[in-house]
């Protein structure tokens, strides 16, 4: 990766979609959608909108990153297609970046690097050891991951402490995950949009919850998680790319009985 590419991220897979683009290290500018749940309608003039406001078009994009997953079975649908679409329109290169990972770098140093200048919120002072991220899988259970501070506890070279995943991406229900992730030592710190209706299905003792405007994953989070893994040459091929639903969508197929 000797040039700067240009880079657009786009995140689908939760409640509040956005787009990002970014020359290199540098992150250009980032778009939230104006309404929940509008990714279809949003995303196209969203990213129009940024083009133009750098008089760049879509064949300068050498890097798209998406938000893989897991989440909404519709939203990854539509970063996926996009991702397809520009590799076989423009040979895009495409990296799929583990969405609960990007809800948890709301709050968490999960790039060891800092390869990207962040124009994002800092991040929190965190008292405890544990992170877990939640998102809602519906059917009464949530996509989970679990992160702890590095047991050496160093701090990377901009003085931010690095965090590990100890839980992978997991399907389960509350009660499932306080059972195998609290206890009375060590406190854990909830964020994620599973929070958003379920909230108190979470609440125990040695539980704390985020402030809600860390809840969302973001294309600047995927820009970050994303731009690290390409210089890693995490690349995936437009064929092989599936999104990470962590469980199979409901399909219901409908038959047609004729006289």
């Amino acid at each position: 990766m000797k040039e700067k590419p240009l880079t657009l991220a786009v995140e689908t897979s939760s409640r509040k979609g956005s787009v990002a683009i970014a020359l290199g290290g540098k992150m250009l500018a980032e778009k939230v959608f104006s309404a929940p749940l509008s990714h279809s309608a949003e995303i196209f003039p969203a990213i129009r909108g940024l083009l133009e406001q750098f008089s760049l078009n879509a064949g300068q994009i050498g890097q798209i990153y998406i938000s893989g997953g897991p989440g909404s079975f519709t939203g990854l649908r539509i970063a996926t297609t996009i991702a397809k679409i520009m590799q076989f329109a423009h040979s895009t290169r495409i990296v799929s970046v583990d969405t609960l990972d990007v809800v948890a770098a709301n709050v968490i140093n999960l790039n060891p690097q800092g390869t990207l200048s962040e124009s994002n919120q800092e991040l929190p002072a965190i008292t405890g050891e544990r992170v877990a991220a939640v998102l809602d899988a519906k059917r009464g259970q949530f996509f989970i991951a679990g992160y702890e501070r590095n047991k050496d506890d160093q701090p990377n070279a901009a003085g931010r402490v690095i965090w590990n995943k100890t839980l992978p991406d997991s399907l389960m229900t509350p009660s499932q995950f306080l059972e195998r992730f609290t206890c009375k030592d060590k406190a854990v710190w909830l964020l994620g949009d599973g929070l958003l209706y379920y909230k108190n299905r979470f609440e125990s003792e040695g539980v704390h919850f985020f402030h809600e405007k860390y809840w969302s994953p973001s294309a600047g989070k995927v820009l970050l998680l994303g731009r690290q893994m390409a210089l890693n040459e995490q690349f995936t091929d437009a064929l092989s790319l599936i999104p990470n639903y962590l469980r199979k969508p409901d399909v219901t197929i409908k038959t047609r009985r004729f006289a």
